[in-house]
Formats: structure tokens, sequence, C-alpha cells
């Protein structure tokens, strides 16, 4: 199976606002950048099963690769609870200060840290893995792509932003026989 990890497009999003599970609409350049990232993977065939985050930014890129999209609720961005649609230097810095060093477990009030994000990843990824399926899109967020790479690689979940993820870029798994092989990221 090969599988294909793709971050949407750039979101309206004004710099510095804390998002994840606001439902953003695409920049203002998404048929540019849809076009772009559609030269980075293989013809779109029926066989190719597309997996899609429900918010807007991601469903909208999945369409444009083609009309047969699987939407998941586990694709989608962590959540930030009450610090949603706020800017960061908004929120109380001793808060956002405590949540940066202990990411892993901490959480946003009223939200989920990162191994509960890593959690629902791992369930949709066993499902996938259960699926005899040629080619995946997989058409998510930076934070999805970080936990599933993490798991793949069996890495401590601190070292999961270690990776960088692009807006628009491309992240190739193939597995074959029961193993994982990472065929190039953030392309």
């Amino acid at each position: 199976m090969e599988i294909y990890l793709i971050r949407h497009t750039k979101t309206v999003a004004q710099t510095g606002l804390c998002y994840g599970r606001t439902d953003l609409e695409v920049g203002d350049d998404f048929l540019a950048e849809a076009k772009k990232i559609k030269t980075k993977l293989p013809e779109f065939e029926n066989s190719c099963v597309i997996y899609s985050s429900p918010l807007q930014r991601c469903q909208k890129l999945a369409s444009y690769f083609g009309n047969a999209n699987l939407i998941d609720e586990r694709l989608q961005e962590l959540d930030f609870g009450d610090w949603e649609n706020c800017l960061f230097d908004d929120l109380p810095s001793e808060d956002v200060a405590n949540w940066t060093e202990n990411f892993v477990t901490c959480s946003p009030p009223n939200g989920e840290s990162f191994s509960n994000l890593v959690q629902r990843v791992d369930e949709f990824w066993q499902m996938l893995l259960s699926q005899n399926t040629q080619t995946v899109f997989i058409v998510t967020h930076a934070g999805v792509i970080r936990a599933l790479l993490a798991i793949i690689l069996q890495l401590p979940l601190k070292n999961a932003f270690q990776f960088q993820v692009d807006y628009g870029s491309v992240h190739k798994l193939r597995y074959v026989d029961g193993y994982t092989y990472v065929a190039y990221l953030n392309h």
C-alpha cells in the first residue's frame, strides 16, 4: 500500500492565531497550491482511496483530487479548547509556556493533549492497515501527520514536532508485508 499524507493548503488565519478545530476557509491561493500538490501525487485512479479531516480546509483539497472522499473525525487537528480562534499573544503567557513544555500530556483548557490526538490517530492507522487498498491519500493537518510519523517510527511523542510539515506538503509511506517504510517527507 502506498500512503500519501497531505497537509492542507494555507488558510485565511492571521499570523499567531491558535486554531486546530476552528473551521477556517482556505486562502486566496488555494487553486495554485492545489495544482502544485497534485503534481507531487500519482495519477488518481478509481482504486485510490481518499481520507479527509472533516474540516473544510482539508475537504476542499480532498475534493480537488477526487469525488469519493471518506471523512474521518480522527483526522482532525488538535483541539485547542478555549484557546481556539484566539491569538497566542492574548493568552496567559504562563499557561502557554506550561502547555509548550508539557504538550504531550497537558491540554489547553477544555482541549486535548497531544497524547490524546495520538491515540485517536493510532486508531485510524490500525484501521487503515487492515484495509486492502493499493493507494491512499490522507488529507489532514500538521499535528496528525506528526502523530502518524511518531507512531510509525516509535518515537517519543515529545520528538514529533521535530518534523517539518509545510502547508501543502506531501509525505509518502509504503506499507509492505507488515512493515511501514518512509519513502520521503515534506515534499
